[in-house]
């Protein structure tokens, strides 16, 4: 019996340290507050995934960008108090549940408005995951899919049932 404990422990270590391996931090050039995905999960320039305003400048459109060295839209902050996702470019603009039947683009930069139930989030820093307050059984993740964006890359910023996507879709770091 002790064999078959010390077998089991060794394949749960060797999984533990594969998922480990599979991870990639990006390379964070952003000065200042921004919230990345922990994981760089295949962006080419290792830039990381940042939340960003879809387009050029201010829109109400909201997806998930490569973080941009010099920040600008793709720099938001998180305010425990409130529970809201603030853009630091756009000053009284929140990050907003505005399209939750929208399975691409769910997520709008809004006028903040304190104690608006689609603009609070809550953040877990154990398992890393932003869940829409609401409804906690969700969490707030990348899509598989990449796309072009001019010299950089972004993915829908979506949300989905917590148990659904492998971690590295939906573990985000927020840096003040």
């Amino acid at each position: 019996m002790p064999y078959l404990k010390t077998a089991i422990m060794a394949v749960i270590f060797v999984f533990a340290m594969h998922q480990t391996a599979l991870a990639e931090a990006p390379v964070i050039q952003t000065k200042g507050s921004v919230i990345f995905l922990a994981d760089n999960l295949s962006e080419k320039a290792k830039l990381g995934w940042c939340i960003d305003t879809k387009g050029r400048g201010l829109t109400d459109l909201l997806h998930a960008h490569s973080c941009k060295p010099r920040g600008g839209d793709t720099q938001f902050s998180y305010d425990v108090e409130t529970k809201m996702i603030r853009s630091v470019a756009y000053e009284n603009k929140c990050m907003s549940l505005s399209d939750p039947d929208n399975a691409k683009i769910p997520f709008g930069l809004l006028d903040c408005v304190d104690g608006d139930s689609t603009q609070q989030f809550d953040y877990d820093a154990g398992s890393m995951e932003i869940r829409i307050a609401a409804d906690p059984t969700q969490c707030i993740a990348v899509a598989q899919t990449i796309s072009n964006a001019g010299p950089f890359q972004s993915r829908d910023l979506i949300f989905v049932p917590c148990t659904e996507l492998d971690l590295s879709f939906k573990q985000w770091v927020i840096r003040k």
